[in-house]
């Protein structure tokens, strides 16, 4: 997982919960579609990483 995804993932989690706390659905909102963004491209790292296995594998 990269920095980058780590951070949107932290940086989602902080807008919703500060969104809960103060009633904010908009910002609450926004948290959980960082978060989901995050963990999309996460997934998208790992296929890209077995892509990669399965490559090196098939050179062998």
């Amino acid at each position: 997982m990269s920095m980058e995804n780590k951070a949107t993932e932290a940086k989602g989690k902080v807008k919703e919960s500060t969104g809960s706390a103060v009633g904010n659905e908009s910002l609450e909102a926004e948290g959980k579609a960082d978060q989901s963004e995050s963990k999309l491209k996460q997934g998208a790292e790992k296929v890209a990483g077995a892509v990669s296995d399965i490559k090196d594998g098939l050179k062998k």
